[in-house]
């Protein structure tokens, strides 16, 4: 199903202390915090989800990955098999394994909108380049960067991959990536957000000046608040971990949070905690003191 309407802010309100709520769902993004620098999931960590699931606790993969690099996370999804991706604009079941995976929410970025942010990203930052992201699709301008270590299905200039009658017209379109060779990062951040304004949400994961945008009201928090009101599950009962500033959000929602050793300096300041890096398996440290705390 599209889920295209908007939806219920995801800041925090005051509520019951986090410290004192026991938790029954946690949700972790990927790169940079559950998975080590190699992209591999340790024995340990892989130990600590098992028995957060056993004590009945979800655990929820919330990343900016779309579903199709899921593979090295699916054999640990347990009984529920879901995880958001693309930021939030998609809920997939990864039950089935490789190749098989299905989406059960789809929150698209319309395709009037990212024309708009494409033509003012332009604008304000020449030299930008994209690519698109929709659910069963990858698509590029030719001089975008091979940042993906995947083959693009086409290379078209954006007007033309986002066009009513282009490639896989029939597709929602998940997210648009921006690129620019030369500007800072942060720099690029902020300046995008200042131009594109409400017709997307921008935020990005990557060292590098690469942005994700995605449907204005997308992001891992507001499709996680959702998947948390579907379960009667309060925002005071969620842990969340993060490293980057498209994890901001959610971080700030959660009851609990903590930012990995290695995480952005804004995700250090936003979180109530902050754990070890990735490659110290700071997720499975932390919820190991949580089942300590529980039991």
């Amino acid at each position: 199903m599209r889920e295209n309407g908007r939806v219920t802010s995801a800041t925090r309100q005051p509520g019951t202390p986090a410290a004192a709520t026991p938790p029954r769902l946690i949700a972790t993004d990927l790169d940079g915090t559950l998975l080590r620098d190699d992209k591999s999931v340790s024995p340990r960590t892989v130990a600590a989800l098992a028995a957060a699931e056993e004590a009945g606790i979800e655990v929820f993969f919330v990343t900016g990955r779309p579903a199709r690099w899921m593979d090295v996370v699916s054999d640990h999804v347990h009984g529920h098999g879901l995880a958001i991706c693309g930021n939030g604009a998609a809920v997939v079941d990864l039950h089935g394994g490789p190749g098989t995976h299905r989406f059960v929410k789809v929150r698209e970025l319309a395709r009037a909108n990212a024309l708009d942010a494409v033509r003012l990203l332009r604008e304000a930052a020449p030299g930008t380049v994209f690519a698109v992201e929709q659910t069963y699709g990858f698509h590029q301008e030719p001089d975008y960067p091979q940042l993906h270590m995947e083959i693009p299905d086409n290379l078209l200039p954006a007007d033309q991959l986002l066009a009513p009658d282009g490639p896989d017209a029939g597709q929602p379109v998940l997210k648009i990536l921006a690129y620019h060779p030369d500007l800072d990062p942060d720099a690029f951040l902020t300046l995008a957000r200042i131009a594109v304004g409400g017709r997307a949400n921008v935020t990005r994961s990557s060292p590098s000046a690469l942005l994700e945008l995605s449907g204005p009201d997308v992001s891992k928090a507001s499709t996680l608040a959702l998947c948390c009101a579907e379960r009667g599950i309060s925002h005071e009962e969620v842990v969340a971990f993060g490293d980057m500033p498209n994890d901001l959000e959610m971080l700030t929602w959660a009851g609990r949070s903590y930012a990995m050793g290695n995480a952005h300096p804004d995700v250090l300041a936003a979180a109530s905690g902050r754990t070890v890096a990735n490659n110290e398996d700071g997720v499975a440290v932390v919820i190991e003191q949580l089942l300590t705390e529980r039991f």
